[in-house]
């Protein structure tokens, strides 16, 4: 049984060199390759393939956002999540969007091909453990038990931002003031600053500079979009 895969990146040279390795492991057909979140939901609704290995810093929308919508119409399509930033808080939302794997770009062929055998069958794998559903549900429980309080208060780990809180910060990120925010996106500046309010306290950082670099550094939005 062939099990097909779709591969989301916006750097040709990843994809082509991911394509290789997977086309030369039997059973495996790449069948498309995507380099926009928009893009990457469209296309997956329309062919949708087995697997989607999908990287976390992509234009228009980040990888967290794209396979969350798409889990929402197309929960059977399994989502290997590939990040150059890996850690246990980037782990948490990744499965809480979605994905059945998460992996940082280093990882090793064997271990890849191996987590698109397993994904393809129903299961996740996390930490190099192969979890069914069940299993893979109370992981997250117990993430959100171990840590998920501090000092009896949620913690910001736990309230990722909104579409419109990535949004305001993405435009952030390229220098620009409230009142220009405001203006880009059709709204009034104390809505702008209200949403940078809730990004703050979020991200737990002191100001926008820092909630810019803080989302840049994970890969959920971009200084800028290449071309």
């Amino acid at each position: 049984m062939t099990t097909s895969v779709m591969l989301v990146d916006d750097h040709p040279l990843f994809r082509q060199g991911l394509r290789r390795v997977l086309e030369a492991q039997e059973g495996i057909e790449v069948i498309m390759e995507v380099a926009d979140g928009e893009e990457a939901l469209r296309i997956t609704k329309q062919l949708m393939p087995d697997v989607v290995i999908m990287d976390i810093n992509l234009p228009n929308k980040n990888g967290l956002q794209v396979t969350r919508v798409l889990k929402q119409s197309a929960p059977d399509v399994a989502v290997i999540m590939l990040t150059a930033f890996h850690d246990d808080e980037q782990i948490f939302h990744a499965i809480r969007a979605g994905a059945a794997a998460y992996f940082p770009k280093d990882v090793t062929p064997r271990r890849l091909v191996e987590a698109i055998k397993q994904v393809s069958q129903g299961n996740y794998v996390i930490d190099d453990e192969v979890l069914d559903k069940p299993e893979a549900a109370s992981w997250l429980l117990q993430q959100f038990d171990q840590v998920a309080y501090v000092d009896g208060e949620l913690n910001q780990m736990f309230s990722p931002l909104s579409p419109r809180e990535m949004e305001i910060l993405q435009h952030i990120a390229k220098g620009q003031s409230n009142k220009e925010v405001a203006y880009d996106l059709g709204i009034s500046r104390q809505t702008v600053k209200n949403h940078m309010t809730s990004i703050l306290r979020k991200l737990a950082v002191n100001d926008r500079t820092q909630a810019a670099l803080y989302a840049v550094k994970r890969g959920w939005i971009r200084l800028q979009d290449e071309e």
